[in-house]
C-alpha cells in the first residue's frame, strides 16, 4: 500500500518510533561525543529534546500536520537540552513555518520542510561547521528534494534514498572536522539525527509494528513557572522564600494552593523533588503553611519587598555566581541551568546542596552533566519581569563556553525583542556575576537600558576571571583539558594557573609550583597584576575548599590597596564541574560605580 502523505498523527507516531531509537542508542551517542567538546551529553541531550517534544504531540488533540509541527517546535524550543537539542528546536521551527497551515506532508511538502529545517538550523549558529549534523541534514533535505523533483509520491519510496544519503553524509563526518578523524569518530549529533530517520523509517515501513511498548514518556524536568498574581495585591509588602522537598513535589497542588493567597508575585523553580518558591504577599504564615501542604518546608526567609520596581530588571543564567545577598539586594533574577548526576535530573542551585554536587564529583562512575537552561526558562522568566518593569537586560555566559546565550536570544526574540537586550559577558563564573552586579546596581541607580548597556560594554573588559586548578583529571574527564596534562602536572606537582581571554574562553597563563601556601600564592599571583591606583571588587570563588578560601580572602585584603568590595561564595557548577573539587576562582574587577 502506498503512503502519499502523513497524518499529524502518523507524524507523531513516526517521532515516537524514531526517538525511541535514539533512545536506544543515547549512551553510544555519548561515548562518540567529541565535538565541540568531548563532554559526552549529546546522546542524552537528543534524547531529552525529542522526549519534551513526544510530550507535548501526547496532549494535543487531532488537527493537521502544521499544528502538530508547531507543537513540537515549541516544545523543543522551550525544552532543548545543550546544543545538539537547540539545533533540533530550530530545525522543528523551520520545518513547521514551510507547511501550509492546513496542507497535508505529501513527498513535496516534506521535502520543502526538511530543506527549511536544516537552513533555520544551520543560520541559528553564528559559526556552523561542516562534518557535523548539519551536514548530514542537508544532505538528507537534498535527496528529498531530488526523489520529490523526480515525481516520487510515495513517502515510503523517497524516504530510503534520503536516509541512505543522510547515512553516507555521516560516514564523511571525519574527513570534514580533524577532531573526529583524529579520535576515530563520526559526530555524535549528525549520529543521533541518523537514527532519528532510521526510527522514522522503521514506521513508514511497518506502520504501527515499529512501536513496541515502551514506558510513558514524563515530562522534562521542571523549571521555572512564574505568575504575576493579583494586580490588587500590589501593595503586600512581605517578600518570602522557602524550599519544599518531597519524592514527588506536586508542583500543580501547589501552585494552585498558593494563588489561592492575595499576592503579587509568585516564582516556583526547581525540580520533581525540591523546588524554591518565592512571593510576595500580605501574610507569610498562611503562604508557608500551604507550602507545607506539599513537603518538607525549609530555608525560610522573609524580606519588606521593595517599595517600587526599576524600569530595567536584570536576569542572569547560573553560570555566573553571584552572591546570594547581592541577588537579594539587588533584585537580580537567575535562570539555573540544569545537570544530570546518575541518570536523575537536577536544578542548578534548587534540587541538590553544593556538597552533594562536589560529593557526586568525587564519588559517580560518571562525571555529572550540565547543560545550559532551556529557551523556555528564559522565556517564562522574561515574560513574568515584563509585567512588572518596561525593560529587560540578560547577562549572559560567554557565548563561546555554552549556549546559554543562544537560548536567552531566541527566548527574547519569542518573547518581546524590542524590550529584552541579551548581553554577551564573554565571561563565567563570578566574573558574569560582578557584571550582572553592576548592571544592576546601575539598574536601581536609575538608568535605562540603553545606558546599563553601554557601561556593561565599558566594564566588560575591565572584569577577569582567574582560576587554579587543584586537580586536572575532571577537566580531562570532561573533555576541555588534553589528556596529556595529566600525568604532566601529577609528575611535576604543578597546578595550572588560567584566566579568561578576550573572546570569553579560558586560557593557561602558567602554573603554580608545589602544594604549601598555594591560596596564598594564587592570591599574591593575581594581585600583582592589578593597578596599586585602581579600586577593585573581588569575587572569591570555591570548589568545595571555603577554607582555602578565607586565606585567598585574607591574601588579597593583604596585597591589595584598594577594595570597594569583596565576596567568598561556592562556585557554581557550571565552573565546578570542569575546575573540579579543590579549585580556586578569583574574580577582579575595575570597579567605576554606575553614575545616574
Amino acid at each position: 500500500m502506498k503512503t502519499p502523505h502523513l497524518s499529524a498523527i502518523g507524524l507523531r507516531r513516526a517521532l515516537r518510533a524514531g526517538t525511541q531509537r535514539v533512545l536506544a542508542q543515547s549512551g553510544a551517542l555519548n561515548r562518540l561525543n567529541v565535538f565541540p567538546v568531548a563532554d559526552h551529553d549529546t546522546g542524552s541531550n537528543l534524547a531529552a529534546t525529542l522526549g519534551a517534544v513526544l510530550h507535548g504531540l501526547g496532549g494535543l488533540p487531532p488537527g493537521p500536520v502544521r499544528r502538530a509541527l508547531d507543537c513540537a517546535a515549541a516544545e523543543a524550543l522551550d525544552y532543548a537540552r545543550g546544543g545538539s537539542g537547540a539545533l533540533l528546536a530550530h530545525f522543528f521551527q523551520g520545518a513547521a513555518e514551510a507547511v501550509a497551515p492546513d496542507g497535508r506532508l505529501s513527498s513535496a511538502v516534506l521535502a520543502q520542510a526538511v530543506a527549511a529545517g536544516a537552513s533555520r538550523a544551520r543560520a541559528s549558529l553564528a559559526e556552523p561547521a561542516d562534518g557535523t549534523i548539519l551536514s548530514v541534514m542537508q544532505a538528507f533535505a537534498d535527496e528529498l528534494q531530488a526523489q520529490a523533483g523526480a515525481g516520487v509520491l510515495d513517502l515510503r519510496a523517497c524516504f530510503p534514498p534520503a536516509l541512505a544519503r543522510a547515512r553516507a553524509a555521516l560516514a564523511r563526518t571525519p574527513e570534514q572536522l580533524p577532531v573526529l578523524r583524529a579520535a576515530g569518530v563520526v559526530d555524535a549529533g549528525a549520529a543521533g539525527w541518523v537514527a532519528l530517520l532510521e526510527g522514522v523509517a522503521d514506521y513508514l515501513a511497518r506502520g504501527r509494528g515499529a512501536l513496541p511498548a515502551m514506558a510513558r514518556y514524563e515530562p522534562p524536568a521542571a523549571g521555572i513557572d512564574v505568575v504575576p498574581g493579583d494586580p490588587d495585591t500590589a501593595g503586600h509588602g512581605i517578600r518570602v522564600e522557602c524550599l519544599v522537598r518531597a519524592d514527588g513535589v506536586d508542583r500543580a497542588g501547589l501552585k494552585a494552593a498558593l494563588l489561592a493567597l492575595p499576592l503579587s508575585h509568585l516564582m516556583i523553580e526547581g525540580s520533581r523533588r525540591q523546588v524554591r518558591v518565592h512571593a510576595r504577599l500580605a501574610s507569610p504564615a498562611r503562604f508557608l503553611e500551604a507550602a507545607a501542604r506539599f513537603g518538607v518546608v525549609s530555608g525560610q526567609r522573609l524580606a519588606p519587598a521593595a517599595e517600587r520596581s526599576n524600569v530595567v530588571a536584570i536576569v542572569t543564567d547560573s553560570g555566573g555566581d553571584v552572591p546570594e545577598e547581592a541577588r537579594a539586594e539587588l533584585g537580580i533574577h537567575v535562570v539555573p541551568a540544569r545537570l544530570t548526576i546518575d541518570g536523575r535530573d537536577h536544578v542548578d542551585g534548587v534540587s541538590l546542596s553544593s556538597r552533594e554536587f562536589y560529593d557526586a564529583m568525587r564519588t559517580s562512575a560518571e562525571l555529572p552533566r550540565t547543560s545550559q537552561p532551556p529557551p523556555g526558562d528564559f522565556r517564562r522568566m522574561f515574560e513574568h519581569l515584563l509585567t512588572q518593569h518596561e525593560q529587560v537586560i540578560d547577562v549572559s555566559l560567554s557565548g563561546t563556553l555554552s549556549g546559554a546565550l543562544q537560548a536567552a536570544a531566541g527566548a527574547a526574540a519569542r518573547t518581546s525583542a524590542e524590550r529584552i537586550s541579551v548581553f554577551d559577558s564573554r565571561q563565567a563564573s563570578g566574573a558574569q556575576g560582578l557584571l550582572a552586579i553592576w548592571a544592576a546596581e546601575a539598574a536601581q541607580a536609575g538608568l535605562d537600558a540603553p545606558r546599563i548597556l553601554a557601561g556593561l560594554d565599558r566594564m566588560r573588559p575591565r572584569t577577569a576571571l582567574y582560576g587554579v586548578i587543584r586537580d586536572v583529571r575532571y577537566g580531562v574527564r570532561g573533555g576541555r583539558v588534553p589528556r596529556v596534562a595529566l600525568p604532566l602536572t601529577r609528575l611535576l606537582r604543578l597546578f595550572l594557573f588560567a584566566r579568561n581571554r578576550a573572546d570569553g574562553r579560558l586560557g593557561l597563563l602558567g602554573g603554580l609550583w608545589g602544594r604549601h601556601r598555594l591560596p596564598e600564592r594564587f592570591a599574591r599571583k593575581v594581585a600583582r597584576r592589578l593597578d596599586p591606583a585602581r579600586c577593585y571588587r573581588l569575587l572569591i570563588g570555591h570548589c568545595d575548599s571555603p577554607a582555602e578560601a578565607e586565606r585567598v580572602k585574607a591574601a588579597l585584603q593583604a596585597s591589595v590597596a584598594r577594595i570597594d568590595r569583596i565576596w567568598v561564595m561556592d562556585a557554581g557548577v557550571a565552573i565546578g564541574a570542569h575546575a573540579g573539587p579543590g579549585s580556586l576562582l578569583i574574580s577582579v574587577q575595575d570597579y567605576e560605580p554606575p553614575q545616574p
